[in-house]
């Protein structure tokens, strides 16, 4: 999904992963140690320099493997990170045996948002948080 959207982002200003390889990532600085050195560094599907947003897009197995919820965490921990924008599919249909089974991935990641915000019980340190389904 990223590779689909990479080319529009970048002439919106956005830094976007272009692959598998090291140098193709984007890495966000997290935890700063000795003279100012980053010592912990988050990978990132995207990053908005300007307006300092954190992109990650889930392809597949958003809720089933919990990556909304780490991706939520990672981001938290960017240094200079105001907004996150979490793409998930609308649904995720797997295998399950010899059976189709269909998540509602977008659904379940909207609900996980709206539990957190509205129990107070874990602040997240983002200006506002976008999911947007594919």
């Amino acid at each position: 999904m990223v590779a689909a959207i990479r080319p529009s982002l970048i002439t919106q200003g956005w830094l976007v992963e272009a692959g598998k390889k090291a140098d193709e990532k984007i890495h966000r600085p997290v935890l700063f140690g000795d003279n100012g050195q980053v010592r912990v560094k988050q990978e990132l599907d995207g990053w908005h320099p300007e307006f300092k947003i954190v992109l990650e897009i889930e392809a597949g197995r958003a809720t089933q493997g919990n990556a909304i919820y780490r991706d939520i965490v990672r981001a938290s921990l960017v240094a200079d990170a105001e907004y996150l924008a979490l793409g998930v599919r609308i649904d995720y249909t797997f295998k399950s045996g010899a059976k189709d089974v269909t998540s509602a991935d977008f659904d379940k990641t909207r609900d996980a948002l709206d539990s957190i915000f509205a129990s107070g019980r874990l602040i997240l340190p983002f200006k506002g948080v976008l999911v947007f389904g594919w």
